[in-house]
């Protein structure tokens, strides 16, 4: 189950000031192998590793390659090095968690691994609450996700059911966009399980279903997974570099995950930080079929209630169908491939780019 609710005019006051975050871009050479393949061939009190916890970057200049085969082309990054060695165990004394927030990155040569326990470490909202009943509880996280990503689709794979999850934030907190809350064409809603219909009811972004969702844009499954829908606005204040490019995660698919802010030229790390604009925008028309009304409340369901409202127009905003671009970023100076958490719909990618 996920969270909802969230008014697109939410303004979330950041308790630390902005910190001006400059970055020494190194030199480096990238070796980039290009093979062109005919079109006819048939081959083929903490506890912290680091000193500054979550803030620490280990940073690293990343390999790139691209092949291209029958019109599709395969670009395999490297990430080896990038946060290989970050690590918390911290007592969150908030009142809706009072237990420890543990998680543990490591990598090897191909891989990125993490342990953690899925406790957030920083303030929450209130939990249970009247549109949230769940409590936040201990879980068992062990996750691995490649060290060299390659991105094989150019419009993304949908990442749909529950036992998938798309990113998790380097806390170990997991990234769960959609919700299980749905209406039929009749207007009948549920926000959970069993499906009521086709529409989906989204989680931020409107006032016409309440999740229980905190200043956080997270809640509480019904397993005890507090879990993020959009900017996880108190971790990013943790982590403290304000208005700045920040990597807040890794996705299944192992490209990394900021939120908010980038380059205004993706390919210039000199350039302007500026909030991202999503690619996808509110249709002026209902489709067909859409429920105009909450059968069960006689309350109007405006437009942006439900998935289906939103549509993606190309080069409407920053970032492509999945929340994502190529570009440089404070870790990879060469540029890759990374996903955005953004302020608007879709809040952060519903589907991935690379092999997951």
């Amino acid at each position: 189950m996920p969270l909802s609710k969230l008014s697109c005019n939410y303004t979330y006051t950041r308790k630390n000031n902005f910190m001006k975050y400059n970055y020494k871009k190194s030199l480096t050479l990238i070796i980039l192998t290009i093979h062109f393949i005919s079109l006819n061939a048939c081959g083929g009190g903490s506890a912290d590793s680091n000193a500054n916890s979550d803030s620490a970057i280990n940073q690293s200049s990343n390999s790139i390659s691209t092949s291209t085969t029958n019109n599709s082309s395969e670009v395999t990054y490297s990430t080896g090095n990038i946060l290989c060695d970050l690590s918390e165990l911290t007592f969150n004394d908030d009142e809706s968690i009072n237990a420890n927030s543990s998680y543990n990155w490591s990598c090897n040569t191909q891989n990125r691994m993490l342990t953690g326990n899925g406790i957030p470490n920083h303030e929450v909202g209130t939990f249970p609450n009247s549109n949230n009943p769940n409590t936040i509880s201990v879980q068992t996280i062990n996750k691995t996700f490649t060290n060299n990503p390659v991105t094989i689709s150019s419009s993304g794979a949908a990442v749909v059911g529950p036992v998938r999850v798309i990113a998790y934030a380097l806390n170990s907190v997991k990234f769960d966009p959609g919700t299980a809350g749905t209406c039929s064409s009749s207007g009948s809603c549920s926000l959970g399980p069993p499906s009521l219909g086709s529409w989906s009811i989204e989680a931020l972004g409107h006032s016409t279903f309440d999740f229980g969702d905190d200043m956080n844009h997270a809640h509480v499954q019904p397993s005890g997974e507090y879990h993020y829908h959009g900017v996880p606005e108190l971790y990013l204040d943790k982590l403290g570099k304000g208005k700045t490019m920040t990597l807040v995660g890794w996705a299944a698919d192992g490209f990394p995950v900021y939120a908010r802010y980038g380059y205004t030229d993706a390919n210039d790390s000199s350039s302007v930080i500026k909030t991202m604009k999503t690619g996808w925008k509110l249709k002026t028309i209902a489709d067909n079929g859409r429920p105009s009304t909450n059968l069960r409340t006689g309350a109007v369901i405006p437009l942006g209630a439900f998935t289906q409202d939103f549509e993606y127009v190309v080069d409407y905003g920053d970032l492509d169908q999945c929340n994502g671009r190529i570009g440089v970023t404070p870790e990879f100076p060469d540029g890759i491939y990374h996903y955005m958490v953004t302020d608007d719909f879709p809040f952060f990618s519903r589907c991935l780019k690379g092999s997951f």
